[in-house]
């Protein structure tokens, strides 16, 4: 139950107003997480359960407004509602007994290579016709029907539609190192480190280790040489975090490989190969081009903030160039990426995969290059090469 909502399966729900979508996720919830009214267009933004669905496991539920929404306002929570899309892992399409309409079945022709999981609701007043039937058959993956096992049916469903890779997810660390290998994080105590507790990657990097078997020693950059004098064997890998980078460098020897907690996101949560082609677009940066920072949770920025202040200036340092900055947080990210020249986005520690890759691929069809944090860090300070190397 404590699984962090980017590491959980994401199952949105769509469909017109008043199908009955709310109503659904309510039901399997066995809460009343979203509001139920007969009045259409109740949903008027995105709600998010996070909840344990056995047998699939942790997963997170998202409500969402109707496709068929109308109005100005309507307009906006339908752009809501795609923006779900982008983070959903599962689409479940809920229709009720009225013909399917022009919108929904380009929603689902648009989505077909996706997963979407089809549930016919309100079946008490009829079924669908035949032929939108024979529709939702040809791009559903499955189909069920609303009644009175529907929870346990709806799990069932879920179950056999999801490829084996949703139940044996990539890994973050265990493919780097062995059983009883030691591993040292380095991991800094500063204003961004949340009193009392460390930070999201960090932990879990650490159970990864624990769960695999190996040996994670923790220490700070200031006793790292310490650390490693101690030690009887060289360490099988050094993680550190990519502000103490240049530190840390400094300090392990060339022959123990180093790399950053970042780039073992970067390799876990994206496309580790385009990040790293994106970094070199540093080389090519001009004066007065914009740079987007892309954080994919929101949060109040520190006096030295990694991502609002350090990464511009090191980035200003190594072109030597006035660059200009632009920063979206959470889910939100700009429609138009025309005007970077590139985009830095965070380690992702709080998104699905599925959306940092939608993201990346949304960058791509837009000829905008886009790295991470810990490889533009790596970049910067001129040891990308050897940060990269060991998740190759």
């Amino acid at each position: 139950m404590k699984t962090t909502r980017g590491m959980r399966l994401h199952i949105g729900f769509f469909g017109k107003r008043n199908a009955g979508k709310s109503t659904i996720i309510n039901d399997i919830t066995g809460q009343e997480i979203s509001i139920v009214s007969n009045t259409k267009g109740t949903t008027t933004d995105i709600n998010i359960k996070s909840m344990e669905l056995l047998p699939v496991g942790p997963v997170t539920l998202i409500d969402t407004a109707g496709l068929d929404d109308v109005g100005e306002l309507g307009a906006l929570r339908i752009e809501k509602t795609m923006k779900a899309l982008d983070m959903s892992d599962v689409i479940v399409y809920v229709l009720d007994n009225e013909p399917l309409e022009k919108e929904e079945k380009e929603f689902i022709l648009s989505n077909k290579d996706e997963l979407i999981l089809g549930i016919i609701n309100k079946t008490d007043l009829g079924l669908p016709k035949k032929d939108d039937f024979e529709f939702l058959e040809k791009y559903c993956k499955k189909i069920i029907y609303r009644g009175e096992n529907f929870t346990k049916e709806f799990k069932i469903a879920l179950s056999e539609i999801l490829p084996d890779d949703f139940f044996n997810q990539g890994v973050l660390i265990s493919d780097l190192v062995n059983k009883n290998d030691n591993v040292i994080l380095v991991i800094p105590i500063d204003k961004e480190a949340p009193r009392g507790r460390i930070i999201l990657p960090q932990v879990n990097t650490i159970r990864e280790l624990l769960d695999n078997n190996s040996i994670a020693t923790v220490c700070n950059q200031n006793t790292l040489k310490q650390v490693l004098d101690n030690l009887k064997y060289p360490p099988k890998l050094v993680v550190t975090d990519s502000q103490a980078f240049f530190e840390v460098n400094s300090i392990v020897p060339n022959d123990i490989p180093l790399t950053s907690f970042s780039i073992l996101f970067a390799k876990y949560k994206g496309d580790l190969k385009e990040f790293y082609k994106g970094s070199l677009q540093l080389d090519n940066l001009n004066e007065n081009d914009i740079v987007l920072i892309a954080e994919s949770c929101s949060h109040h920025p520190v006096e030295d903030d990694i991502g609002r202040v350090k990464i511009p200036n090191l980035i200003k340092k190594y072109t030597k160039k006035d660059i200009k900055f632009e920063y979206y947080s959470g889910h939100d990210f700009p429609k138009n990426l025309e005007k970077y020249a590139l985009i830095v986005h965070c380690g992702a520690c709080m998104t699905n995969r599925k959306e940092v890759l939608n993201r990346i691929n949304f960058a791509k069809e837009n000829n905008t290059p886009i790295t991470n944090y810990g490889i533009a860090i790596a970049k910067c300070l001129g040891i990308l090469d050897r940060a990269i190397k060991p998740v190759l």
